[in-house]
């Protein structure tokens, strides 16, 4: 294939799904550390715009969780053909829906503490955290799935 063959790069099997997994990865990532930078912070003005900043970072990663987990499904149809999934395949299903339930659930709670001063954001952290692992797996597995780690 030409790299700079456009149709051929856009038509791709599976071209969608890897050049859209960046997006709710780097989110979510950025979103968490700023809401680690932001229960760090002692200062009241510059803690709450770091969690603005958090907030908007892990919004965007929810919204950008449905369609790359739609274009993994489409590459799984096209690219191999809907085979019946066993192996890596499926423990990065797996851990990728389990992943982009758990950025949602993680929207769903910022946006409910949104406002609300006094909140206590220690489990939503913590809930941050253990998606941001999560997260980080399933995107381990699918790079030995594309090739990139060997």
């Amino acid at each position: 294939m030409n790299p700079f063959n456009l149709k051929s790069a856009l038509l791709a099997k599976h071209a969608q799904h890897v050049v859209l997994i960046h997006f709710p990865i780097a989110l979510f990532l950025a979103g968490t550390g700023f809401d680690v930078a932001a229960s760090w912070t002692k200062q009241t003005v510059k803690s709450a715009t770091i969690k603005s900043a958090a907030r908007i970072n892990i919004f965007a990663a929810a919204v950008f969780v449905v369609p790359t987990i739609v274009s993994g499904f489409l590459a799984w149809q096209w690219a191999l053909e809907g085979e019946k999934l066993h192996g890596l395949l499926l423990l990065h299903l797996a851990l990728a829906c389990t992943a982009g339930i758990m950025i949602c659930l993680v929207a769903l709670l910022q946006w409910r503490q949104q406002g609300k001063p006094g909140t206590s954001s220690n489990c939503c952290l913590a809930l941050e955290l253990l998606t941001a692992g999560i997260l980080a797996l399933a995107a381990h597995v699918g790079g030995f799935l594309s090739g990139v780690n060997g």
